[in-house]
């Protein structure tokens, strides 16, 4: 019989800021009296908001042990990311992707396929056995259960297996809290499908936010509830429901809207712990990729433009567009005069993961760009927030993913909207409407527009004066929020108080379950 887990220590010394906080007095050798399961979903946008929300427990309390359960590449992946000032226990659950119709070794998102990424969700559920083994024991061990789980909000399922050990559950969503009420409001009630005009109400929201059928990725707007998506997500979510708490990652005065309706709709607390950020992107990958690109090269090119003149564009680690939607956006750019730094990849229909090539743009782009120092390609992956973080970046094209949307407003950068997937065009939505931080330039994979588009979405966000710095001065407010939110030295900020809040909530649950334990 295969391993049902593998469990690691790891130990990392802590950075030299980390170590003079008081709270980490001791951390090496936490007591680890009160022991926590994180359980995050097999996606890299997933694990990094987890491990640096165990993280941040370990600094709050050294009465934690914390252990981080998922596949062993996905664990493995988490090793080679860290650079923390904690003990954390990383447990390798056993999973066979070749037993779940998916290609050998493959254990998360990363180059699949919609159709594999699916069944790579479907897949998740065998997770439930190896999960129990490792309660079990942790139990057998230390002599009592684990004092919480925190699964990830797509693991509707360990809510039942939490119930089953007598051990509280959470829920984290590793979205903002309104692409997360858009998200579960949509899947579970599929609202589009009573509705025969465009746009149309979601539970959960004000009748006047009204949402549009443009912004329901292609297997939400095929949804009818037999359909393979709808399997998974309905159950799943409508599981998570049933936890004894959220987690978001996200500030509670930046997204005081989104938090009060997500709590009104789901009915059980929510605490807003963000924004979850790494010290570098740099330091989170542990390392520099192949990039074609060195960080030192990368900030002496940000070094040699002025303030707010440089547009940063990336599309996440997990998408591309079209050959012609990339020589639009390109010759926009152009047109534009704009300094830019672009992290590409290749287009729509080719291998993710292979080189790059100079046919895919127009003739000699990138040696013009470099010969007037204008344009700077990155090849597959770009040092993230140490470029948002700089002062010559005015703007941010992102398809807005909620990692990339946070490290960008932590900055106080303002943002042209791509949404491709996911809950992206619900955050994007969110960024134009209720923040008035960016606009939208497009929405999908597939569709078609022309450079002078991308040319005036440009002029109009990182112009002087009128809309643009209009936005700029809403993204510095939103960048003080999210600054003050985790303030720990003088008067504590929203999240601080309200991870100390959740944390304090744990052992009260924990003694109501044993109580009914008792009982029964």
């Amino acid at each position: 019989m295969p391993f049902l887990y593998k469990l690691h220590i790891s130990v990392f010394l802590p950075s030299k800021t980390e170590s003079r906080r008081p709270e980490n007095m001791g951390s090496e050798a936490n007591s680890g009296d009160s022991h926590i399961i994180m359980l995050p979903f097999m996606a890299h946008g997933h694990l990094i908001p987890f491990l640096e929300l165990a993280k941040l427990i370990l600094r709050r309390s050294s009465v934690f042990t914390v252990t981080i359960a998922c596949t062993p590449s996905n664990i493995q992946y988490i090793r080679s990311t860290v650079s923390a000032a904690v003990k954390i226990q990383l447990a390798e659950l056993h999973y066979s992707s070749s037993g779940q119709n998916l290609p050998a070794n493959t254990e998360n998102t990363e180059n699949l396929s919609p159709e594999q990424i699916v069944t790579l969700f479907h897949s998740s559920i065998a997770l439930e056995l190896p999960l129990r083994q490792l309660i079990t024991d942790i139990i057998k061990k230390e002599g009592k259960p684990p004092v919480c789980i925190i699964s990830d909000l797509f693991f509707g399922w360990s809510v039942a297996v939490a119930r089953s050990f007598n051990v509280p559950i959470f829920n984290f969503t590793t979205c903002g809290a309104y692409g997360t009420l858009a998200y579960i409001s949509l899947w579970l009630n599929l609202p589009h499908r009573s509705s025969a005009a465009d746009d149309f109400s979601v539970p959960g929201f004000p009748e006047g936010c009204r949402f549009h059928r443009s912004q329901l990725n292609q297997f939400v707007l095929a949804a009818d509830g037999t359909d393979s998506w709808s399997k998974f997500f309905q159950p799943q979510l409508s599981s998570a429901l049933s936890s004894d708490g959220w987690l978001c990652n996200t500030v509670e005065e930046v997204e005081s809207f989104g938090l009060r309706h997500l709590r009104d709709y789901i009915k059980i607390p929510v605490w807003g712990i963000g924004p979850l950020l790494p010290e570098s992107t740099s330091r989170r990958w542990g390392k520099e990729k192949d990039s074609g690109v060195h960080l030192e090269n990368c900030i002496n090119w940000l070094n040699s433009h002025s303030k707010n003149s440089v547009l940063y564009i990336s599309f996440g680690s997990q998408n591309t567009i079209s050959e012609t939607q990339m020589l639009e956006l390109a010759h926009g750019l152009e047109e534009s005069g704009k300094a830019f730094i672009w992290m590409v990849r290749p287009p729509l229909g080719h291998d993710m993961k292979a080189e790059f090539r100079a046919e895919w743009l127009p003739e000699r782009f990138e040696e013009r760009m470099k010969e007037r120092n204008g344009g700077l390609l990155i090849r597959n992956w770009a040092p993230q927030l140490d470029i948002l973080s700089h002062e010559a970046v005015g703007a941010f094209l992102s398809h807005c993913g909620w990692n990339s949307m946070v490290e960008s407003l932590s900055q106080g950068v303002p943002m042209i909207g791509w949404p491709m997937a996911a809950e992206q065009a619900y955050n994007s939505k969110m960024m134009v409407e209720e923040m008035g931080v960016g606009l939208e330039l497009t929405r999908g994979r597939e569709r078609e527009f022309r450079r002078g588009k991308v040319k005036k979405m440009i002029e109009m966000v990182m112009g002087e004066g009128g809309k643009g710095e209009e936005m700029r001065k809403k993204a510095a407010i939103v960048k003080d929020k999210m600054t003050a939110a985790v303030e720990d030295y003088n008067e504590k900020g929203s999240s601080v108080r309200s991870l100390e809040e959740f944390l304090a909530v744990i052992p009260t649950i924990t003694s109501q379950e044993m109580n009914l334990k008792t009982q029964l």
